[in-house]
């Protein structure tokens, strides 16, 4: 295993970019839950165990129509949640790495808990393919603007995941908003602001010639921040204790949690 360590730290300094890919796992070793599988969701939610609702039927824009109050206790929790979780130790590894480099590093993630930001990473490097609970917009869709969640507050009554103050609203009709997050059956996501990442991402790729792309904890069962690594050009570290599995010649897997291994890559650097 130390030659993979060193393998790794072979590559950094081979590259003049780094795109970090992240997916739920890399919130692990901070306390978050990553929701694998509906027992773990269940395990992390246990009011909605026991109604038996799966996390894709919370997590859609249904919800919020029929069972606001339930909708937005659980995205009102998982805000709270976020809003309190210090980044770990990894993030700041990887943000080193990326100092490094000459066209340092940008972030591609499906999460979207704004952990990224918290740890110091510029926001305008920072591609959130799935958007951010710590924007809103409006659930009746009355127009096309995105908001700051700055000003919501939620109270929450978590044993039985029910959102008891009062709901964010939006600012033209007064209607309840929604998380400006990519869910279940959503045809009314405004993706404007993730767009606009994305942009800024291509065009930071086309300044690099030498791509690293180090990914932490994406899973196959929402595989694009995992398939981006392995599609383009430039090397891959891929860090999965599960899934570590990656194209032959591609790169180094870890078969290792994301801040163990983020720590032992920073041993060998010098």
């Amino acid at each position: 295993m130390s030659g993979d360590y060193r393998r790794c730290a072979e590559l950094i300094g081979e590259a003049d970019g780094l795109l970090v890919t992240a997916g739920a796992g890399i919130g692990v070793d901070s306390g978050l839950p990553d929701f694998r599988g509906p027992q773990g969701f269940w395990g992390a939610y246990p009011a909605l165990g026991r109604a038996r609702i799966a996390f894709e039927q919370i997590a859609n824009p249904a919800a919020f129509a029929a069972r606001p109050r339930l909708a937005w206790g659980f995205y009102g929790h998982r805000l709270a949640l976020y809003r309190r979780t210090v980044p770990h130790e990894g993030f700041a590894i990887l943000r080193r790495i990326g100092e490094r480099m000459g066209h340092g590093a940008f972030v591609f993630t499906s999460n979207v808990d704004g952990q990224f930001q918290k740890a110091g990473f510029a926001s305008e490097r920072i591609s959130e393919f799935h958007g951010s609970i710590h924007h809103l917009q409006c659930l009746a869709g009355c127009h096309e603007g995105i908001w700051p969640a700055d000003d919501f507050a939620p109270q929450i009554d978590d044993d039985e995941c029910l959102l008891t103050g009062d709901f964010p609203c939006c600012p033209r009709c007064s209607g309840i908003a929604r998380p400006n997050i990519l869910m279940f059956g959503d045809w009314g996501w405004l993706s404007e602001r993730s767009d606009a990442q994305e942009r800024r991402l291509d065009a930071w790729l086309r300044t690099v010639d030498r791509l690293l792309v180090i990914e932490i904890g994406a899973g196959t069962r929402i595989p694009t921040a995992r398939l981006i690594g392995e599609r383009l050009p430039g090397r891959l570290i891929r860090i999965n204790p599960t899934e570590p599995q990656m194209p032959p010649g591609k790169g180094v897997s870890l078969a290792e949690g994301g801040l163990a291994a983020l720590r032992a890559i920073a041993g060998q650097l010098g």
